[in-house]
């Protein structure tokens, strides 16, 4: 791919130089406007256009080819050819298709603070904010064979500017041929314009005598922004709208009073806008379909700090709480300590209360619950609750609202006791002999468990001798089987002779 791109580019080169040599000099006749090059470089970043050096025909272009592709000119004196220049450090104008310069590229200006360059082979086309740009433009400039609008009407992108003194105008609003447009930060106007060769009311002179009215009228027309103390048609259109949408009560006057500031304020808090009380690059969200309307005033209520809680539930931990637990105590429902909190003994208590009292048992102290608890008609608990068992030592406190003879159990309930107490001591003991009984065939003695023991303790003894014993078994024929080799061995080299002995070993 490399290679194809030098290729090209020296093709291209050789064709630059013939027409040098054939016509003296590198222009063209073809010529443009501002913004038609704005929209030549965005459509090239956007359709994905290759840099080839030396290219300057569309698809295939280096950085002057971009430019030189859409309105030809000079081809590399750009910028000493230009008609007008400034420095970028003091800021670039709101003209489309202005030319960025820097040592050794060039590039173009497409507004709204945006640039389009044809970089370089790892790059291409580039399209990037100019704060964010890492080139560092250093002049902007005018060039030759573009044309640039002073005053009137522009399209660019799709959309429509309008430009007064060379320049297209931001964040305010224009009379054009008896319509009021309104232009964005961008520039971008709030309707597409009946007649694009009308210009503007503000920019004619006003030659009537009588000037004390259609001189505030033309002041008011050519404001940015309107505010406290502002007036004229154009604060009559903010108020009626205003009105339309429901932040303005008062009579559209023309007056940006107090209450047109306070309306505008409640608009911008609603649309999520700066609340300043300035109408200005703000008034187009004022005047679109989406414009939010004022919601409906809720009524005011009471806090709910001075509203009286009148329901305690588990968990809750209030001194209301304790006023409870005293008051289920006086009752005989509840026995614990008086904490201000709606533990789980708590909740026992109110269910046993609400269960007496005829009352659904959920709990929960609601209004009626606790209006019934603190009635003179609240019913005592018929079994008050005791602490028979005690977690700590010490002796049983007995509550003091709890009726000693609720406490006596007659002679007759302790017989009842006394043989409930022995049919289950006779039972209990029934079930224990059956169990000790299987339990004796089903486990060994002492004496079996210590036998067989015994028993396999000898059996490894056994097993142990046996291994031992054909260990040396077979160490012993081992060596006598050596011994019998060696005294062969010995007899065999008497009875040969020396020189066949020699030779065989």
């Amino acid at each position: 791919m490399q290679r194809i791109k030098k290729l090209t580019a020296i093709i291209l080169s050789i064709l630059v130089v013939s027409s040098v040599c054939v016509f003296g000099s590198v222009s063209a006749g073809a010529s443009g406007t501002g913004a038609g090059l704005a929209e030549w470089a965005l459509n090239a970043y956007y359709s994905g256009w290759s840099y080839v050096y030396g290219g300057s025909t569309p698809g295939a272009v280096d950085c002057s080819g971009l430019i030189y592709s859409y309105c030809g000119g000079e081809r590399v004196n750009m910028i000493e050819t230009c008609t007008e220049q400034g420095s970028v450090s003091a800021g670039v104008p709101n003209i489309h298709g202005l030319g960025l310069w820097r040592p050794g590229h060039v590039g173009v200006y497409v507004g709204n603070g945006m640039e389009v360059d044809a970089r370089g082979d790892d790059y291409g086309v580039c399209y990037e904010s100019m704060s964010s740009s890492y080139l560092g433009w250093t002049y902007w400039f005018k060039l030759a064979a573009v044309s640039y609008t002073e005053n009137g009407w522009e399209q660019f992108n799709g959309d429509y500017y309008y430009y007064e003194n060379g320049e297209y105008i931001t964040d305010t609003s224009r009379t054009i041929g008896g319509t009021t447009y309104y232009f964005d930060s961008m520039g971008r106007s709030s309707d597409t314009p009946s007649d694009t060769s009308s210009t503007s009311s503000s920019s004619s002179s006003n030659s009537s005598s009588d000037n004390s009215s259609s001189s505030s009228e033309d002041t008011q027309s050519n404001a940015t922004s309107y505010q406290l103390g502002s007036n004229g048609k154009e604060v009559e259109k903010i108020q009626a709208r205003l009105k339309e949408l429901g932040y303005f009560n008062g009579e559209v006057d023309g007056n940006f009073g107090e209450a047109t500031q306070a309306a505008y304020k409640a608009f911008q808090a609603a649309a999520g806008l700066t609340v300043d009380g300035i109408a200005g690059s703000d008034l187009d969200v004022l005047y679109s379909d989406n414009a939010p309307q004022e919601s409906a005033v809720e009524e005011t209520t009471v806090p709910e700090e001075t509203t009286p809680k009148t329901e305690f539930k588990l968990g809750d931990d209030d001194t209301k709480v304790g006023d409870i637990q005293a008051k289920l105590r006086d009752l005989g429902y509840y026995t614990d300590t008086v904490d201000n909190f709606f533990g789980a003994n708590t909740e026992t208590a109110v269910k046993a209360f609400q269960t007496a009292n005829n009352i659904d048992a959920t709990g929960v102290v609601d209004e009626a619950t606790y209006n019934a608890l603190f009635s003179e008609n609240a019913v005592a608990n018929p079994n008050p609750v005791t602490n028979d068992v005690q977690s700590t030592s010490g002796p049983v406190q007995l509550p003091s609202t709890v009726s000693p003879s609720a406490l006596i159990i007659s002679n007759q309930q302790n017989q009842n006791y006394a043989d409930t107490a022995s049919d289950i001591v006779v039972k209990t003991n029934k079930v224990t002999q059956k169990v000790l009984s299987k339990s004796s065939s089903v486990i060994p003695s002492v004496t079996t468990a210590q036998v067989k023991r015994t028993a396999t303790v000898w059996v490894w003894f056994v097993l142990v001798a046996v291994i031992l014993g054909v260990t040396a078994l077979v160490f012993f024929l081992r060596d006598h089987k050596s011994k019998r080799y060696a005294r062969y061995c010995e007899k065999k080299k008497k009875t040969t002779p020396k020189s066949e002995w020699n030779a065989r070993w």
